[in-house]
């Protein structure tokens, strides 16, 4: 609303597909980013999977010192080829859904309203969003399978709506 572009940094799991935002910033300057990756950095070391991998872009944010955080942990940078958008096809696709589904139907009024917005959509996006990929289950779910339906008795379907009934979320009830 104020005409000033904001930048965010995801992270995407490729396995599962799960998203994580960074964090979003008038001016992208290599300290911040290199924070960021600090920040992703002990909430891995939290977790069980060990992450092998971490492909990024070639841009000029994306210092030494980000790749060292990385390296530190034993993660190896694979740089993406230049003019090559199918390389990092996955992290290209969730930003466009981003777009398309959120962020293009909404005005944001600042750095909280984009933050508050993108937390609730990555919410849904990681716990109830089917994805192709992932057999209709959503990235929260990728290691459990769905129970089948049998019978679907519309008394029985709720909706959820968030973002203010921009994106709908159904489920069955008991």
């Amino acid at each position: 609303m104020l005409l000033r572009r904001l930048y965010v940094l995801v992270f995407i799991h490729h396995g599962s597909r799960l998203v994580r935002i960074a964090g979003v910033t008038l001016n992208p300057v290599a300290d911040w980013v290199t924070q960021q990756a600090r920040n992703l950095s002990m909430e891995l070391a939290d977790q069980a999977h060990a992450v092998k991998f971490l492909i990024r872009d070639r841009d000029t944010k994306f210092t030494a010192s980000f790749d060292a955080v990385f390296a530190a942990d034993g993660i190896r940078i694979i740089k993406s080829p230049v003019r090559a958008p199918r390389a990092n096809a996955i992290c290209e696709r969730v930003i466009a859904t981003l777009r398309r589904e959120c962020l293009d139907r909404m005005l944001i009024l600042g750095r909280r309203h984009l933050e508050t917005v993108l937390a609730e959509y990555v919410e849904h996006y990681n716990s109830h969003r089917p994805h192709r990929s992932l057999s209709q289950r959503s990235p929260s779910d990728h290691g459990s399978l769905p129970a089948p339906i049998d019978d679907i008795n519309p008394a029985r379907v709720r909706r959820t709506d968030r973002l203010g009934g921009l994106v709908h979320e159904y489920r069955l009830v008991a």
